[in-house]
């Protein structure tokens, strides 16, 4: 490993939850104010993730007042207070760009945890 990864290996924050485009997320943030300090939460679809390593980003998009919102984050920045995953969508896009055309939230269907039937049956009998 040479030093460039051994620098960007140790600025990696190891807090943050595995999550797609499509998850619906709690992005708490940090905000600084004068000389207070106060989180602010920011929830709605992860609409697209980009990049890798330290300079990896995600985008949020929710729908405020009627008008839609989109808020980009690096993934391992010091002011993220917490990633929380609500919801895990089922998307069959790499960016879900259309969301931007669309009046209402969409319906995003569930996201199963990928076991099959048989498999659950045979969990809750051991």
């Amino acid at each position: 490993m040479n030093v460039i990864d051994k620098i960007t290996a140790s600025q990696l924050n190891p807090n943050v939850p595995e999550f797609r485009v499509g998850d619906t997320v709690r992005v708490d943030v940090k905000i600084i104010e004068g000389n207070k300090e106060r989180i602010q939460a920011f929830e709605g679809i992860v609409v697209k993730r980009h990049g890798s390593g330290v300079s990896e980003t995600f985008t949020v998009r929710k729908i405020s007042a009627g008008i839609g919102v989109e808020r980009t984050f690096p993934v391992h920045s010091p002011k993220l207070a917490n990633i929380v995953v609500l919801r895990h969508g089922k998307v069959r896009r790499a960016k879900l760009n259309y969301l931007k055309d669309l009046v209402s939230q969409p319906k995003i269907k569930e996201r199963g945890n990928g076991q099959s039937k048989a498999v659950k049956e045979e969990t809750k009998e051991n």
